[in-house]
C-alpha cells in the first residue's frame, strides 16, 4: 500500500459537496477517492451527487459502493473531476493513459469545470517522458502507425494484455506506449501525434488541472493550485 497515494485520494473528497456532479478518475490513486468518497456517501455526510466514470473499472467500483453513476450524456457539466496522472509538471502538464483510460479520461476532463489531480512525489517531475507516452490507436493499420514511430525513432511498443494478447481499451482500440526519455515540446509532440490519421489520442495532457495534490510517504502532502487570474 502507498501512505502517498491514500493519503491524497481521500484528502481529495474533501473538495466535494453535495449535490455536485463528480467525475471518477482512474487508477490506483483514484482508487481512494472513489473509496472514501464512497464512505462519505454511505455515512450521509456527502448526498445528492452523481458519479461519472473514466473507465468501467472505476465505475464498477463506484456501483459496488453505492455511488449513483450516470453518463457523461446525462449531465450538462462536471463540478469536480479527481483524478490522478502518471507524470506532472508543477505547470499543470502531465502524463496520463498508464491505466489505458486516457481517451475517456480526456473527454470527461473537457466538460469539467474543475480538476484535481492526486499523485505521489515520484511522479512530480521536471520534464516528461520517462514515463512511457500512452497513444491509443484505432485496430486497424496499427502495426504501419507503430513502424511511422519506430523509423521516427520513439521506440514504440504495443501495450499488452498478459504474454500473448494485446490491450484493449473500453472504446476498442489498441495503446502503442512511446518510450520517448525526455519530451523538450510536449505541446509541439501533441500536435503531431493528434494530426496522424489513425490516432485516436494520446496521453499528454497540457494544461489540465487547476489543482495538484502531491503526497508523501510519511503521510503529508502540497497543495499546488493555479492562480486565480481576475478579470
Amino acid at each position: 500500500m502507498s501512505v502517498a497515494k491514500e493519503t491524497v485520494g481521500r484528502k481529495a473528497v474533501a473538495y466535494i459537496e453535495s449535490g455536485m456532479v463528480v467525475g471518477l478518475g482512474t487508477g490506483s490513486t483514484a482508487y481512494y477517492f472513489v473509496d472514501e468518497l464512497g464512505k462519505r456517501y454511505a455515512s450521509g455526510q456527502i448526498n445528492q451527487i452523481r458519479c461519472v466514470s473514466t473507465s468501467t473499472q472505476t465505475e464498477q467500483q463506484a456501483q459496488s459502493l453505492g455511488l449513483p453513476t450516470v453518463t457523461l450524456d446525462e449531465v450538462n457539466h462536471i463540478d469536480v473531476l479527481v483524478d490522478g496522472a502518471d507524470e506532472t509538471l508543477d505547470s499543470f502538464s502531465g502524463i496520463k493513459g498508464g491505466g489505458g483510460a486516457l481517451l475517456l479520461e480526456k473527454i470527461v476532463a473537457q466538460y469539467s469545470r474543475k480538476i484535481i489531480w492526486i499523485v505521489d512525489q515520484a511522479k512530480r517531475v521536471d520534464y516528461l517522458g520517462a514515463f512511457p507516452l500512452p497513444v491509443e490507436v484505432v485496430q486497424f493499420g496499427a502495426w504501419k502507425l507503430f513502424h511511422t514511430f519506430d523509423k521516427a525513432g520513439m521506440q514504440p511498443s504495443f501495450r499488452k494484455k498478459g504474454v500473448d494478447s494485446l490491450f484493449i481499451t473500453d472504446s476498442g482500440n489498441y495503446i502503442i506506449d512511446l518510450h520517448l526519455g525526455k519530451i523538450e515540446h510536449p505541446e509541439q509532440v501533441a500536435f503531431e501525434l493528434k494530426n496522424m490519421v489513425g490516432v485516436v489520442e494520446h496521453g499528454l495532457f497540457i494544461n489540465y488541472p487547476n489543482i495538484i495534490l502531491v503526497g508523501d510517504q510519511q503521510g503529508g502532502y502540497e497543495t499546488i493550485e493555479r492562480p486565480t487570474i481576475i478579470q
